[in-house]
């Protein structure tokens, strides 16, 4: 008979109780693990990795040019001096160039029914500007209020006296900074005379124009019409070739010009297409300066017709005097806002015709 072994007494006691052991054990682990669980959970984040997780990243800014409202690279850019200059428009000077990246153009009769361009830059500075031509004082009277300098060959004895006073601007003239122009071999006399901005930045610069201040009109992103009423304009600013029109292009929400029935084309490629056109009413008169010349009153107030996004505003025109800025007024005599882009006004006698459809 074999005798019967006994068991240590805790060995026994643990084999009797091994299964509450292990559940005992599991709960302990389970419990254990929710505990630190939730002690990480409660622990705040080491701050350089809740500040990388966390806290959203500074929106970049935005920079506008104050000259056209559309948005550009950096500050700097907003800075920039406006740059004035004078472009010819006679059948001999066309295709111009440069003249699409102009920031604001003022057209209007510069002698004998043709018509001429004050072209304001700033953002933009194309490599090629002209041909560039002889200056009037309407035309330093508009350009005034940007605070710019102004680039020409000239001009008619009143605007000569003006912009050689210091008043109204830097002077640009040829006839004094002739390093700053050349003669195109292609065209001939007096319609081949061109710049760059390379040659204004540096004649500006040496001239102490570094930057311009001025109040610039109120700008508002484009919203093009589902019911355009204005898609062809006529402004007889003039008669012939100097004509113009303009055809809505909704894909674009712009308008392209025509002058004398022909698309009006850049030298360089595009055709000239701005954001907003603007007609108004003043009246032309011929009085006499170094000989008879067209006379433009450009301060006071008239009609002026506002078309943008495929429509077209009733509107008036204020300049209070040739220091201050034109602004054009709708009927709760508040500013209208102008669509970004390139602003093209054309000043006509108000016994001239605008129409459209």
């Amino acid at each position: 008979m074999i005798p019967e072994i006994k068991r240590h007494p805790i060995k026994a006691w643990l084999a009797r109780h091994k299964g509450r052991i292990v559940f005992a054990v599991a709960l302990l682990l389970i419990v254990g693990a929710g505990a630190g669980l939730l002690w990480l959970l409660q622990t705040p984040l080491p701050s350089h990795f809740a500040e990388e997780t966390i806290i959203p990243p500074k929106p970049k800014p935005k920079f506008y040019s104050p000259l056209t409202g559309i948005e550009v690279a950096d500050e700097a850019t907003t800075k920039r001096p406006v740059t004035a200059i004078m472009i010819e428009n006679s059948p001999d000077a066309r295709p111009q160039s440069g003249l699409k990246d102009a920031g604001v153009v003022f057209e209007t009769i510069a002698e004998g029914g043709i018509t001429r361009f004050v072209a304001l830059y700033q953002e933009a500075q194309p490599a090629l500007i002209g041909p560039v031509r002889s200056v009037r004082p309407y035309y330093i009277e508009w350009a005034y209020p940007f605070d710019p300098s102004v680039a020409h060959i000239g001009g008619s004895s009143r605007a000569l006296d003006m912009i050689r006073s210091g008043k109204y601007g830097v002077d640009l003239d040829q006839f004094f900074n002739a390093g700053s122009y050349w003669r195109a071999a292609d065209r001939y006399a007096p319609h081949n005379v061109y710049t760059s901005f390379d040659k204004l930045n540096a004649l500006n610069a040496a001239k102490g124009h570094t930057t311009s201040t001025f109040s610039a009109w109120p700008r508002r992103n484009e919203a093009p019409s589902k019911t355009p009423n204005a898609t062809q304009i006529n402004i007889m600013v003039s008669t012939g070739s100097y004509t113009t029109h303009y055809d809505y292009d909704a894909a674009t929400n712009s308008y392209l010009r025509s002058e004398g029935g022909a698309p009006h084309m850049d030298r360089e490629g595009g055709r000239l297409a701005p954001k907003v056109v603007i007609a108004l009413k003043d009246p032309i008169s011929i009085g006499f300066e170094d000989g008879y010349r067209e006379q433009i009153n450009t301060s006071g107030s008239g009609d002026a017709l506002i078309f943008q996004d495929g429509t077209v505003t009733q509107a008036t025109w204020h300049k209070t005097d040739p220091a201050s800025q034109i602004h054009f007024v709708g009927a709760d005599g508040k500013d209208i806002p102008l669509v970004r882009g390139q602003t093209w006004i054309t000043a006509l006698d108000p016994s001239r015709e605008v129409s459209w459809k």
